[in-house]
């Protein structure tokens, strides 16, 4: 399906929920980055740790923060890609950032038509601030998968 017409399912959202977690106070993330909701980090970089965020705002940054992920996969991607691996890319996406992305091996991969080249980039982004993370190497697994599954 063409990208441009695709947004983020229900299932998509829960995956994204389950890997990101969600914390109504502001904390610093494994690389010491001011996090608070659902991974959310731009308008917070200022706000002191342990401030309360409502389930309100949660779901407002929530709604940004994917729109921004989904705008980010839609520029970038410029071939049909079914739902599920759309939402891997949103996923993906939210969590590198809509820069990385584009800029990325996997999305040129996938844009020049190899999606198994493609998908096996997922386990190429693991590090944070260059050290491995186990909690990302299984959130790429679980990304790589549900998109592999469809090329």
């Amino acid at each position: 399906m063409a990208v441009a017409a695709l947004t983020l399912s229900a299932a998509g959202t829960g995956a994204l929920l389950r890997d990101e977690g969600s914390v109504n106070r502001v904390y610093l993330d494994v690389g010491g980055i001011p996090t608070v909701c659902v991974g959310h980090t731009v308008t917070v970089k200022r706000t002191p740790v342990g401030a309360q965020f409502s389930d309100a705002e949660c779901s407002m940054l929530l709604k940004s923060d994917t729109a921004h992920a989904q705008a980010g996969v839609k520029a970038a991607v410029r071939v049909p890609i079914t739902q599920q691996q759309y939402d891997s890319l949103v996923s993906f996406t939210f969590n590198v950032g809509n820069s990385a992305l584009a800029s990325s091996t996997l999305v040129r991969k996938l844009n020049s038509g190899d999606c198994r080249g493609a998908a096996a980039e997922f386990p190429r982004w693991v590090n944070v601030q260059g050290r491995y993370s186990q909690g990302l190497a299984n959130r790429r697994a679980r990304e790589r998968a549900a998109f592999e599954e469809h090329c």
